[in-house]
């Protein structure tokens, strides 16, 4: 099978502006997705895939790989499936542009699922323990089956406790997805679902559209670049990494 990487990387972020294109060391945040993401050695490909002139010079100044996309996109699924229906591939992977510290063995669970030929769609998610992290919206939950099918994404918390004798686990869905290419490019000829709107998630347009998501528990130690906290705190992180 042939497998690619897709890194979506929309300059106009609406919490950041322009973060992809902050300096994380001497490197920008999509330099260090990209980088990484090759380094993992899983991929036959990897593309960035942006609506920005300035981050495709980024990219492909520096020997990279880059697409322009054409379309104002709902998503960044909407938007690396633009790419998709211009490469050859069997499994394409989504790697967030804001996920500087991409490891090889979280993508690699995820790819492993894909044995089974009737899995679609597959996702990453951690272990929430926080009380403070399991009750903040901008950090998604996911509710699982048995099978570790997901139920349902929120930024809710769920599931509610209103058995307080209960201990339930909390999952924490990190936006990292593998799709057979036929259900990216179906993805994107759905509209936009009442949930995903509500919830403003867009992996809820595959369940409500009846196409399971597998997820795959990891501990997917990164840092997501969502606020200058954030990349204040990936700075430290990067530094600890450079002393060892």
């Amino acid at each position: 099978m042939k497998i690619v990487a897709l890194i979506p990387a929309r300059y106009a972020a609406t919490r950041y502006p322009a973060k992809l294109m902050q300096l994380l060391g001497n490197k920008t945040v999509i330099r260090h997705t990209y980088n990484n993401t090759i380094a993992t050695g899983l991929f036959d490909e990897v593309w960035v895939v942006t609506d920005s002139n300035v981050i495709f010079n980024e990219i492909t100044e520096h020997g990279g790989k880059a697409l322009m996309s054409k379309k104002n996109h709902e998503s960044g699924s909407d938007r690396i499936a633009e790419a998709a229906e211009q490469l050859e591939a069997d499994i394409i992977v989504n790697v967030q542009g804001d996920e500087p510290f991409v490891q090889k063995e979280p993508l690699q669970k995820l790819l492993q699922v894909f044995s089974d030929t009737q899995v679609q769609v597959a996702s990453l998610m951690q272990v929430l323990e926080d009380e403070k992290l399991i009750a903040d919206p901008n950090y998604v939950k996911v509710a699982v089956n048995k099978n570790n099918d997901a139920l349902f994404f929120s930024r809710s918390i769920i599931p509610y406790r209103r058995d307080t004798s209960t201990n339930p686990v909390y999952y924490e869905h990190i936006g990292v997805y593998a799709f057979k290419k036929q259900a990216l490019l179906q993805f994107t000829n759905w509209p936009v679902t009442p949930l995903e709107a509500a919830e403003k998630i867009e992996c809820l347009r595959y369940l409500e559209n009846g196409v399971p998501i597998k997820m795959v528990v990891t501990e997917y130690m990164g840092v997501e670049i969502d606020t200058p906290a954030d990349l204040e705190k990936a700075g430290k992180l990067l530094q600890g990494k450079e002393e060892k």
